[in-house]
């Protein structure tokens, strides 16, 4: 895109809430589109600005990776696919914002990569981490950590609100990530 002008602002477009009244993610106009999106906090401080192939995927594994920053968004999508478009306009939405917003600057890898649960063991877990012999022995250990982990991260979605159910890879769990499948 050539100038600014053209390109969609982020205080013009409408936000939505993050979740529906019945708990589920409200991005049923979303599935499938490819687009770029603004997450916002519950004081709507710009928290996010990503693009996808997928938004309705993406706001997914936002939520799982930042239940308490993810209370609304914002979205552009567009009918055909160009990293230059989106790139362009996450960029004139983060001079438009002022600031950097978390999630786009030192907290980029919490927005954007799974959730490794080796950094959350207990000391116990990582004693006991530490004293398997055998890399079986081992994946077992790092399996439970990452269902502790996911037990955690569900009981927090739920006091949010979230009812929707969500199924984590399970292959991803063996490596001690968390990611939704």
């Amino acid at each position: 895109m050539s100038t600014t002008s053209e390109l969609p602002s982020l205080q013009d477009l409408e936000r939505h809430p993050y979740l529906t009244s019945d708990g589920s993610v409200a991005d049923d106009f979303l599935v499938g589109k490819v687009g770029i999106y603004a997450i916002f906090d519950d004081q709507e401080t710009l928290q996010f600005v990503g693009y996808s192939r997928n938004v309705s995927v993406s706001l997914r594994q936002h939520l799982i990776r930042k239940p308490e920053q993810c209370y609304s968004f914002k979205v552009e999508t567009i009918a055909r696919p160009s990293r230059q478009v989106l790139e362009d306009i996450r960029q004139h939405w983060l001079q438009e914002n002022g600031t950097v917003p978390p999630g786009n600057g030192e907290a980029e890898a919490e927005w954007t990569q799974a959730i490794d649960v080796k950094p959350l063991m207990t000391d116990e877990e990582r004693q006991g981490f530490a004293e398997a012999l055998d890399e079986g022995k081992k994946t077992k250990c790092i399996k439970q950590v990452a269902r502790r982990i996911q037990e955690n991260l569900l009981e927090r979605l739920a006091a949010r609100g979230v009812t929707e159910s969500f199924r984590f890879n399970p292959k991803l769990k063996e490596q001690g990530l968390l990611e939704l499948k």
